[in-house]
């Protein structure tokens, strides 16, 4: 069946239409394509659209159903994925830390597919030309790579002057860890630091918080202080 140039018109008009108006629904997540979900949605949209826009055996009703439907089906995977940490490790996985005081953890390069090649090439992207300058090496689960230097390393800044009051020796915590994620306690994280969860409560309580739930995000820094977020309304 032969597409006349009005209908093909009317086709692409509208698949631009409403990937844009979609695409701005389903939020900026999906632009970046942080996740393997977000890259796997973004290639099913595209795939979506541009059958919508040339291809005439699908009727364009039947294309905006697709288009509509993959659309409600992501943003329900992004409401799932914001309320549950196991749903969110699964389709994500979690960042692997590759490097550890300058020696490579080849069983975690392993696990994430990455080469020694490849590897240095993400270091040299940050201005790193030796493994050795590398406290803390993570590879994100978006694949890039998080690199801390280590401290000798590190141009000298006022804020290296300061002296600090700290409630957890800083050789404790070699990178910033987080001991409260959505309001519930990361207790791998506290008993990696030798912590528990009366510490934790001390230290919110100084800081007039009383209950864990009211924090959205808490992280010990590298000088021992804690770092809180509370849930905040959301703003449009």
């Amino acid at each position: 069946m032969n597409v006349t140039i009005i209908e093909l018109s009317f086709r692409l008009i509208l698949s631009f239409l409403l990937l844009l108006t979609l695409t701005r629904i389903m939020g900026r997540k999906e632009i970046s394509q942080m996740t393997f979900f977000n890259f796997v949605s973004a290639i099913a949209i595209g795939t979506l659209g541009a059958s919508l826009a040339i291809d005439s055996t699908i009727s364009v009703r039947n294309g905006v159903i697709a288009l509509a439907g993959w659309t409600i089906f992501t943003v329900v995977m992004g409401y799932v994925d914001l309320k549950s940490k196991a749903f969110r490790k699964a389709v994500e996985g979690v960042p692997r830390v590759v490097v550890r005081k300058g020696e490579i953890m080849d069983a975690e390069l392993s696990k994430v597919r990455l080469d020694l090649d490849a590897l240095n090439v993400m270091l040299r992207k940050k201005n790193v030309f030796s493994i050795k300058e590398v406290d803390y090496a993570i590879f994100e689960t978006d694949g890039t790579l998080s690199v801390m230097k280590k401290e000798k390393d590190l141009p000298l800044t006022k804020g290296d002057q300061q002296t600090f009051k700290s409630p957890v020796s800083t050789h404790q915590v070699p990178i910033p860890a987080a001991v409260i994620e959505d309001g519930k306690v990361v207790l791998n994280n506290l008993t990696e630091l030798h912590l528990d969860e009366d510490w934790l409560k001390e230290q919110l309580a100084s800081q007039g918080i009383t209950d864990m739930e009211d924090v959205f995000y808490a992280e010990i820094q590298k000088d021992g202080t804690l770092a809180i977020d509370r849930y905040h309304d959301i703003v449009n």
